[in-house]
């Protein structure tokens, strides 16, 4: 049914298109600041309260995979299946309990939560349409259960998951009740990047490229470390001037161990 509305050949163009724009977009947040969180930024549009901020902007991927899935004839078949689960365990998470557990009132402009929210849909498109649809009908996930790839990738994205969860965690529990100073986030993956919880998000997706073996995969690898790559880096600059010495005597790379 996907692929009778959407042909394989505009598919494809389809994923070129996305690779490009987050060329542009890795670039381009390098310049203007992704406003949420410790960047908080009033121009990217009037604020709401976080917690509905991340509902609103996290939940249509998760929807919206729910439904290609289930109108899929492929959908109980192992390899789809288990990216399925893969995919949703990270979107549960990120769009009805990581909300649920910020603490204070902090805001997000609407502008950041609607760009989430149509990138999410958009991506639903992309993961979807490959997983459910293009691949099974293809073939190609014949056997697949005796290759590597949906083994090794769960791995990284179980590591990457884990500790984006860690690193959350942490960042959630540098404040008592009441204070409202800014804190250096220690322990965990925070001792080699100063964006731990990205770095895991990072390699959630990474993991999910490998498992999935796929194009679609890859691109969605490459939006998220061109979205988080560069606040990565924002959030080191911030960190320097309010800490100086303090924070730079850490040596910590911003969201690559070793790296970068």
């Amino acid at each position: 049914m996907f692929s009778e509305i959407i042909s394989l050949d505009c598919y494809y163009t389809f994923l070129g298109v996305m690779a490009a724009v987050a060329a542009v977009v890795f670039v381009a947040l390098y310049f203007v600041e992704a406003g949420y969180g410790y960047l908080f930024n009033p121009k990217f549009g009037f604020p709401v309260p976080n917690k509905v901020g991340w509902v609103i902007m996290e939940c249509p991927v998760f929807f919206a995979m729910l439904a290609l899935w289930w109108m899929s004839e492929f959908k109980f078949e192992a390899a789809p299946l288990i990216l399925f689960l893969i995919f949703q365990t990270h979107y549960f998470q990120r769009s009805f309990i990581f909300p649920m557990l910020i603490r204070g009132n902090s805001k997000m402009p609407v502008g950041i939560v609607l760009m989430g929210a149509v990138f999410n849909t958009l991506n639903a498109v992309m993961q979807g349409g490959w997983i459910f649809y293009y691949a099974p009908e293809m073939g190609y996930y014949d056997g697949w259960m005796s290759k590597p790839y949906i083994y090794i990738g769960t791995l990284i994205f179980l590591f990457g998951f884990i500790t984006n969860l860690h690193s959350d965690y942490i960042i959630r529990n540098l404040r008592k009740p009441g204070d409202t100073r800014h804190y250096i986030p220690k322990g965990g993956m925070f001792r080699y990047v100063s964006s731990a919880n990205y770095f895991g998000e990072f390699m959630e997706w990474v993991g999910f490229a490998v498992a999935s073996w796929s194009w679609a995969g890859v691109i969605f690898a490459m939006w998220t470390f061109a979205n988080l790559a560069p606040r990565s880096a924002s959030l080191y600059k911030r960190y320097e001037k309010e800490f100086g010495e303090e924070f730079t005597s850490l040596k910590r790379k911003r969201i690559l161990p070793f790296i970068y």
